[in-house]
């Protein structure tokens, strides 16, 4: 069956994010139940997970550091869910070109042909010095890593939400506690907040709009967008703290089966040296 790839997108970015980032007053709506709030992040958690296929994306990443200005980097990636595995190959800027991130399990390797050694790292290091995390790239684990500390209904700009606080089951995750606005009606996150143990606001991220991709089996939900606020990172401008931020664009998104010789370091070798 051809897949139909299509996009979601709301009325203006900067109105969502508007209510993203800035609105205070959220309207409680009808009342749900824990049971219906568990099966909903169940869901949220789902919707991140493609254990059924591969995913293969291009992204594209805008960094923005306050006084310094903005970079972009490029590159593509792979992902077999149902092997924890993912292969990220950065493609631009040229002299970043070739480095490379391989995750097997809960192992992610680095790879710099600049002396062609792969170093560890760890998926809560920062993916190529930019806001957005390595962990950020693969499955969010909100149902099974995460407790539900407590729920809300809200109306996140036009979008019936619910808001969850939840608390880290492991020590093994980016951020002890952290709180994510799902919509009601198809499961999605449209806002997530990261704290830290003290209880300090880390990170917010947006996703204003998703594209999705139907096939036989299901639907396949992607972001269009992401944009990542890093509260403590940035720079006093003028008297003003402006915070440092990540844009990442997803696209040429495709979920066809690739050959397992692409998950390994064998490959990032390779294609280091086109």
């Amino acid at each position: 069956m051809k897949n139909e790839l299509h996009s979601r997108r709301v009325s203006g970015l900067s109105v969502f994010l508007f209510f993203c980032f800035f609105t205070a007053a959220l309207a409680p709506l009808s009342a749900l139940t824990m049971e219906e709030a568990d099966a909903l992040l169940l869901r949220a958690q789902n919707n991140t997970l493609f254990a059924e296929t591969d995913y293969g994306a291009a992204y594209h990443i805008v960094q923005e550091k306050p006084g310094e200005g903005r970079t972009v980097t490029e590159a593509v990636m792979y992902r077999r869910d149902s092997d924890a595995k993912y292969v990220i190959l950065v493609t631009n800027p040229p002299k970043e070109r070739g480095k490379g991130y391989l995750q097997e399990n809960d192992v992610i390797w680095f790879y710099d042909p600049a002396d062609g050694r792969f170093t560890f790292t760890s998926a809560k290091d920062k993916f190529q010095n930019t806001n957005a995390n390595n962990s950020d790239f693969g499955p969010q684990y909100y149902h099974r890593d995460y407790a539900i500390e407590s729920f809300e209904e809200v109306r996140l700009g036009r979008m019936d939400c619910v808001c969850f606080v939840l608390k880290a089951k492991t020590e093994d995750v980016d951020y002890p506690e952290i709180r994510i606005w799902v919509t009601v009606e198809d499961g999605l996150v449209r806002k997530k907040e990261d704290y830290s143990l003290s209880g300090n606001r880390l990170r917010t991220i947006a996703v204003p709009s998703y594209q999705y991709l139907r096939t036989e089996e299901r639907t396949y939900y992607v972001p269009v967008k992401m944009l990542i606020v890093d509260e403590l990172r940035g720079k006093n401008i003028s008297g003003k703290f402006q915070n440092e931020r990540t844009e990442i664009s997803i696209s040429n998104v495709s979920f066809e089966r690739q050959s397992p010789s692409i998950y390994t370091k064998a490959y990032l070798e390779m294609m280091s040296d086109r």
